[in-house]
């Protein structure tokens, strides 16, 4: 089995899930009492929000990065950066460690191709939505077509994240807002729905909605353990 390396804490609520999930399919997998194999670094993310807010994107890379190589010096065989938004600095990231750092965008990507879907809705922090970083890489290396809500809705969806999600508050209301937001990207055209924000998944899930959903932290997540077992 091959060790994942894991960069969380951004927030930790998500992270646990990516935890969770990856011990359990270890553990369907393989049966018995297997687990999987990992190490995990957890950043204290007020620090890493109030960098982010700040737009020291420079700081966030040299951070992350230096993360990833203590990882990888401590016997990871890949890297999973477990948030959406941090990928805007993957490819800088990638360039520091020799070991492969598994592309949360990538791995979600293929799912959306195996579905056989052209055009989806994204949602997620207004990082990921406004900047070009994510829907671009869809677009160009996976002929993706990519829909993000309205200005005022993106403010929305953000404000839920940063102010309920990574806390652990789970509101009826922000759940209802975030429905209504998906509904009408299906009504401009989305034929399935990206949950861009390994929080999101803690609020929405596959009733909420009758289109497929990609639930980006069970699909990153699923990935290192196909590469862990590989």
């Amino acid at each position: 089995m091959k060790v994942i390396g894991l960069i969380g804490g951004m927030s930790w609520e998500s992270s646990s899930e990516y935890y969770r999930i990856i011990n359990r399919l270890i553990s369907q997998k393989l049966g018995g009492l297997n687990s999987a194999e990992c190490l995990l670094y957890s950043f204290n993310f007020a620090e890493i929000e109030k960098l982010m807010l700040s737009g020291d994107w420079e700081k966030i890379a040299k951070l992350v990065s230096e993360v990833a190589k203590r990882l990888e010096k401590g016997g990871a065989d890949c890297i999973l950066i477990c948030t959406n938004t941090i990928h805007k600095l993957a490819e800088e990231i990638q360039g520091e460690i020799s070991i492969p750092l598994i592309h949360i965008a990538d791995a979600t990507a293929e799912q959306v191709k195996l579905r056989g879907l052209k055009t989806v809705g994204l949602l997620g922090t207004r990082f990921t939505m406004e900047e070009d970083f994510y829907s671009t890489r869809l677009e160009r290396d996976f002929g993706i077509n990519v829909i993000v809500p309205e200005k005022a809705d993106r403010d929305i969806i953000d404000r839920v994240i940063f102010g309920e999600l990574v806390l652990g508050e789970i509101k009826s209301e922000s759940k209802a807002e975030y429905i209504r937001i998906m509904e009408e990207l299906v009504i401009r055209g989305a034929q399935g729905i990206i949950l861009g924000c390994t929080e999101i998944p803690l609020l929405i899930k596959q009733e909420d909605i009758n289109v497929p959903i990609f639930d980006t932290t069970q699909i990153h997540a699923t990935a290192a353990v196909e590469f862990a077992l590989s």
